[in-house]
């Protein structure tokens, strides 16, 4: 199984941006985790971030016949863009929604996803560990 895991803008600044509502883990600190749980799983990753929303899409169109699933935690696009959403949905390929931090209890604009009705899982407000939460979904998944 191979999984593909998206950070969307201003994921880079994880250890530095509001550490009280993101952690204080870095990217580099997460994407080591998520792989080293990967390869523990059996399942191989590929991480990608971008600030930019075409990046992040053209990205996910790479992954249709590579991927066999995606998690992604779209940052400030979960709440605004239906142009990743669509990229989404054209690839055609099984997706967790991930954010570190609990979405519903922030402010009323972030209650709002375009991407989670067609989500396999959401989760919000575990933190770092929402990732390995995502990996562990979609292995038991495949097994099963």
């Amino acid at each position: 199984m191979h999984i593909a895991v998206i950070h969307g803008p201003n994921l880079n600044m994880l250890g530095i941006r509001e550490p009280q509502t993101y952690g204080t883990m870095t990217i580099a600190d997460i994407n080591a985790m998520i792989a080293t749980k990967a390869s523990e799983l059996g399942i191989s990753t590929q991480c990608f971030q971008s600030n930019h929303e075409g990046e992040l899409i053209d990205f996910i169109h790479r992954q249709h016949g590579t991927a066999d699933a995606i998690i992604i935690n779209p940052g400030g696009l979960t709440h605004t863009s239906v142009a990743l959403r669509d990229a989404l949905l054209s690839v055609s390929i099984p997706y967790v929604e991930v954010h570190l931090s609990n979405v519903y209890s922030r402010e009323p604009f972030r209650h709002h996803s375009y991407l989670s009705d067609k989500a396999k899982a959401v989760i919000s407000g575990a933190g770092h560990r929402g990732y390995l939460y995502a990996l562990d979904a979609l292995s038991a998944t495949q097994s099963s």
